[in-house]
């Protein structure tokens, strides 16, 4: 596990991160601008979740490549990229039971957001996150839910919008989760810090 984390501070292995996540943040923006073309500008920024997720990765990133640390953004990373990266993860699993047939494009969303999840979990020994920083990173992912169940503005599986109401549940447990994660890392035991 030492060697793990050595390769994962390395320079040119954080540099080699950062360009992925960042070429895999443009390319989430990217996929959806359909729906954004047809979201009020006030909701756009919680609209596309998983990209933001990773552009938060990505900033914490940079913040630990330079010897400094974002612990807000280090928090919002750890809980969206678990959060995000689960939930579509589910959610196209999900969808290939309704469709009855695994597509490809489902495939590629299940890998790489389980490789966002997989990276906040390998990245959290790194992070020097306080108890505000885990504060206002809940707000922002309830509020978010909020946005995306109560206003109706989750990424769009018209296969699965049946189970909304369900499908908005586990969306609130996916924020738990990571938060009590953090809280009990950081706070109950001062992990690291």
């Amino acid at each position: 596990m030492q060697q793990l984390y050595f390769w994962l501070s390395n320079k040119y292995v954080l540099i080699f991160l950062i360009i992925s996540n960042l070429l895999g943040t443009l390319y989430g923006y990217y996929w959806y601008l359909g729906q954004l073309k047809e979201t009020q500008w006030y909701f756009m920024p919680f609209v596309p979740d998983s990209p933001t997720a990773s552009l938060f990765l990505v900033i914490a990133l940079i913040y630990i490549l330079l010897g400094r640390h974002s612990g807000l953004f280090e928090a919002l990373a750890f809980v969206t990229l678990i959060k995000y990266g689960v939930w579509a993860v589910a959610m196209n699993i999900f969808a290939f039971i309704e469709l009855g047939e695994v597509t490809e494009i489902g495939l590629m969303l299940c890998i790489s957001h389980g490789i966002m999840a997989i990276e906040a979990l390998l990245f959290l020994p790194f992070f020097k996150i306080k108890k505000w920083h885990i504060l206002a990173t809940l707000i922002w992912v309830f509020h978010n839910d909020v946005v995306d169940y109560v206003y109706m503005q989750y990424p769009v599986y018209s296969m699965l919008s049946q189970y909304i109401r369900h499908i908005g549940y586990f969306a609130f447990w996916l924020t738990v989760i990571p938060v009590v994660m953090l809280w009990y890392c950081f706070i109950d035991h001062k992990y690291l810090t």
